[in-house]
């Protein structure tokens, strides 16, 4: 089993529970972490899982969509990215708010979610 990595994707989005957050917006991390079974098959693209397009429907969901709860979008990205590639087996999929809206100092605040495909 290989894993695909990407992580620190940066995003503009409108989450959050607070009606400023919707009409302010903030900056969001994700990280996505794919285990895809790719050794021995080869240089070509067809035989894994093109990081391009996770990348396009990460940044989709995130800056077209709006969610309250930041465990929710880590989820509807989990489930999105496993609809859309057949070839994932499992995913980590963590969305960090570092400006969430809390008082005093931290460095961040994230939610995670990890799938597991049954074959």
């Amino acid at each position: 089993m290989g894993k695909i990595a990407l992580m620190g994707l940066e995003f503009y989005g409108r989450h959050g529970v607070k009606p400023e957050e919707g009409a302010l917006g903030a900056r969001f991390l994700v990280d996505v972490e794919l285990e895809v079974d790719f050794e021995g098959k080869g240089d070509r693209l067809e035989a894994t899982v093109d990081y391009a397009e996770v990348h396009r429907l990460v940044a989709a969901v995130v800056t077209e969509e709006r969610f309250y709860l930041i465990e929710a979008l880590a989820d509807a990205l989990a489930g999105r990215i496993m609809d859309r590639f057949a070839k994932v087996r499992s995913l980590t999929v963590r969305v960090h708010k570092p400006h969430a809206p809390l008082q005093g100092v931290f460095r961040d605040v994230f939610a995670e979610v990890r799938r597991t495909r049954d074959f």
